[in-house]
């Protein structure tokens, strides 16, 4: 693995930017597309999101980024009372929550989740990495200079 780093946060709102300019410094200065970025980090904020509205009655909540081999792997995990279900279909238009999850399927390529009733939701995000040509051409340079 290139990087790898865990982080635990407060269960609130004020922790997401921190998990987004960790990980999304982490992303670009490897030379990962900036679209790659945006996806990885949209579908983080919505687990982290997730877990700090979710995650009680702990106060904290923990994400492990691992970024190499060609792939970033995410895990976002609580120890709320636990996910009772995936949901399938997006809610109707008139409900303001529930999207969450399919939105992190949308833009990661596999997600999934441990869920222990009562103990906690783990859900690991995994996306394959896109690399910006130009970002790719100067680490390897900087490489073969050292």
């Amino acid at each position: 693995m290139d990087i790898e780093f865990s982080l635990a946060l407060p269960r609130e709102a004020i922790g997401i930017p921190m998990v987004r300019r960790a990980l999304g410094d982490s992303l670009r200065s490897l030379g990962v597309t900036e679209d790659c970025v945006s996806d990885i980090l949209l579908a983080v904020t919505e687990a982290c999101a997730n877990a700090v509205r979710h995650g009680g009655p702990a106060n904290r909540y923990e994400v492990e980024a691992a970024v190499g081999y060609g792939r970033c792997d995410v895990r976002i995990i609580d120890r709320g009372h636990g996910l009772t279900r995936v949901p399938e279909q997006h809610p109707s238009a008139d409900i303001e929550n529930g999207r969450g999850i399919l939105i992190m399927q949308a833009v990661v390529d596999e997600i999934s989740f441990d869920i222990t009733p009562g103990r906690g939701t783990t859900v690991h995000l995994r996306k394959h990495l896109d690399w910006d040509a130009d970002a790719a051409f100067l680490r390897r340079s900087m490489l073969a200079a050292v």
